[in-house]
């Protein structure tokens, strides 16, 4: 074990399965003791036994964190259990694809909920926490990660609503930056391209086969690990460091 985050808690929303069990399995192994926020309490069961059983410390709470007193209760939980709240993952996303002419607008209402909305109730329910921590040993700084997407930079069509979610991720976590970073708050966003998780899975079987299959077979895509050791690298550095931005894609992605 890397001892780097000894003596930190970190809330990993989305932590199910995914950037986000990875980015759990890789900050316990660094030393933090990691709450996971997930609706599916199995497999959260199954994370936290397989943490503890190299050695990690590591917590499940059942939330849906697009209702604001899930995810308030979810990290009033998280730091009643460690006593303290050092870093905030903000994971938890849906991408539902398709045309915006003739679209069903619930698929844009659940990404709104999940992408924007629970992102936002969770942040505003860690920060009090996080301001603490940054004043306190071990580290003296905390960190805010939110995991946004190359749809954030660029739009494509059939993203429309996704990507507007993703950009709003982005200009939300630059503004929350210059809030809070002269009080050793960092924030930053961790931008994936094609990683291969349950991200596309929601969608129907026609659109998955016309525009998400053809797209990841035509190159070797990200593996989650490779997004959480972005994660991870982000809330390793010293004190003075500030990783605001990481856009991570397969070599081969255009």
């Amino acid at each position: 074990m890397n001892g780097t985050l000894v003596g930190t808690t970190a809330l990993i929303t989305g932590a199910s399965s995914g950037i986000g069990a990875a980015a759990a399995r890789m900050l316990a192994a660094h030393g933090a003791i990691v709450v996971m926020v997930a609706r599916r309490k199995d497999r959260l069961d199954e994370l936290v036994a397989e943490i503890e059983k190299t050695g990690g410390s590591a917590l499940a709470i059942e939330a849906d964190i697009t209702e604001q007193s899930r995810a308030a209760g979810a990290v009033r939980e998280a730091v009643d259990a460690s006593g303290r709240l050092d870093i905030l993952v903000n994971n938890a996303g849906v991408m539902l694809l398709g045309p915006v002419v003739g679209a069903d607008v619930e698929s844009w209402d659940r990404m709104i909920s999940t992408n924007i909305q629970g992102l936002l109730y969770t942040t505003d329910a860690a920060l009090p926490h996080l301001l603490a921590a940054a004043e306190s040993l071990p580290r003296r700084v905390a960190d805010v990660v939110n995991i946004s997407s190359v749809a954030g930079r660029r739009a494509n069509s059939g993203f429309g609503v996704y990507n507007m979610t993703k950009f709003g991720v982005n200009g939300f976590s630059e503004s929350l930056r210059q809030e809070v970073t002269q009080r050793h708050v960092r924030v930053g966003v961790v931008e994936p391209g094609a990683v291969t998780t349950e991200l596309g899975s929601h969608n129907p079987p026609d659109v998955r086969s016309e525009m998400l299959d053809p797209y990841f077979e035509q190159m070797e895509v990200l593996a989650p690990e490779d997004v959480a050791d972005s994660v991870t690298y982000m809330v390793t550095r010293p004190r003075h460091v500030a990783i605001n931005e990481l856009l991570v894609r397969p070599t081969e992605q255009v």
